[in-house]
């Protein structure tokens, strides 16, 4: 497994199975879900794009004209396209605006390349379920069958 973090280049490493990590991040609330599904993966030959940022500044205005934030943004963006798979966890312990906007734009684009987690207590579970319903995302209830998920995935595609 290759793991690259934004704002980091990965065109390197195109040629391998890619899976993109979206989901809860809110630093100080979010479980480091990524941490275990990049663990589970590590035996495998996959690139994993993690939008995490190692070097993150909360107090970065956010705003189209402060650079690292527009960089940190349009990394992900272009990752999210790039990707052969999207996981999409929803912690219930946060509210996850910026993932609720990426099931948004991928549902109905690529439902294929989803797999979306949102286990009971999200704060709009509902909109999640319908969303995926809707759109035929594949969907599981807890971590550990999102890693399952994507594993069965990422052997199919082989």
């Amino acid at each position: 497994m290759i793991a690259i973090k934004a704002p980091d280049a990965y065109d390197a490493y195109l040629n391998k199975p890619s899976v993109f990590l979206a989901g809860s991040i809110e630093m100080g609330v979010a479980e480091d879900w990524q941490a275990k599904v990049s663990a589970a993966l590590s035996v495998m030959d996959v690139l994993v794009l993690n939008p995490r940022r190692e070097s993150w500044d909360a107090s970065w205005a956010q705003t189209i004209d402060n650079p690292p934030f527009r960089e940190q943004v349009e990394w992900e963006l272009v990752a999210l396209d790039a990707a052969d798979v999207i996981l999409m966890y929803f912690d219930p312990a946060t509210k996850s605006p910026i993932t609720l906007l990426e099931l948004g734009i991928h549902a109905a684009a690529n439902p294929e390349k989803l797999i979306v987690c949102c286990p009971q207590g999200f704060w709009r579970k509902g909109n999640v379920d319908i969303v995926c319903n809707r759109y035929g995302v594949r969907q599981t209830e807890t971590l550990d069958g999102l890693i399952k998920q994507t594993v069965q995935r990422l052997r199919a595609a082989k």
